[in-house]
């Protein structure tokens, strides 16, 4: 069976919070944003082993508050970030050394990771390469102009947000990161990397509740759903 590695990436500088200190070092309840993610992959007993990507002059801080959450039951390798998201996963991909593995991908600040939806991507990527999770999208969406008018209503059907984790097989991933490398290309995520090579990537649903933290309002959301989660 091949081994499962995941990448984290927490590399952002968090402009958007306007905060002291890094988004993903945030507290949530106690406990900081990136602590909670790193937990949340406790639960996945497949994963053999996690791929940090945190700007280097954080590696002090990350091994003294953040990774003793982790330190007794995953191991933990601390990358060094790159100047955007996009170079902080290569590096990542770089450090493993495993060709035959499968990486999963995911935001450093999506604390409340759906395990369920992730072991069901990693299995999808044994069979078929890939598989990201996502939400369908139910808001009218509307193209807008440069001038600030809509220019056209699009269709939703079949369109859906794209989130973290996302699952690939370790040489079709480094293959579309080496390629966006040579050619210059930055994606919006990874798998719009495989895509630019031409390859498909399955989309299966996620959780509602997976949010992405960049803004204090995402904060005081999250806020909600821990609190969700303790009621149940």
């Amino acid at each position: 069976m091949a081994s499962i590695f995941a990448v984290i990436v927490a590399g952002g500088k968090g402009e958007r919070m306007q905060a002291d200190i890094r988004k993903q070092y945030l507290m949530l309840d106690g406990v900081s944003i990136l602590s909670r993610t790193l937990l949340s992959f406790v639960e996945m007993p497949v994963i053999d082993k996690i791929y940090l990507a945190v700007p280097e002059s954080d590696f002090d801080f990350c091994t003294r508050q953040i990774l003793p959450a982790v330190s007794n039951k995953l191991t933990v390798q601390l990358v060094k970030g790159g100047a955007n998201r996009q170079e902080s996963v290569y590096n990542a991909l770089l450090a493993i050394i495993d060709p035959d593995s499968i990486v999963v991908i995911h935001d450093g600040v999506r604390p409340f990771v759906p395990v369920r939806q992730t072991k069901e991507a990693i299995d999808w990527t044994r069979q078929e390469g890939s598989c990201i999770i996502g939400i369908p999208a139910v808001d009218t969406l509307k193209n807008v102009d440069n001038d600030g008018f809509i220019a056209n209503t699009m269709h939703r059907a079949g369109v859906w947000h794209a989130q973290t984790p996302q699952v690939f097989q370790y040489q079709l991933i480094k293959e579309a990161h080496d390629y966006a490398f040579l050619v210059g290309y930055t994606g919006t995520d990874d798998a719009s990397l495989v895509e630019n090579i031409g390859r498909r990537v399955r989309m299966i649903p996620g959780s509602p509740y997976n949010i992405k933290i960049t803004t204090p309002e995402d904060l005081t959301v999250a806020r909600g759903i821990l609190n969700h989660y303790k009621k149940r």
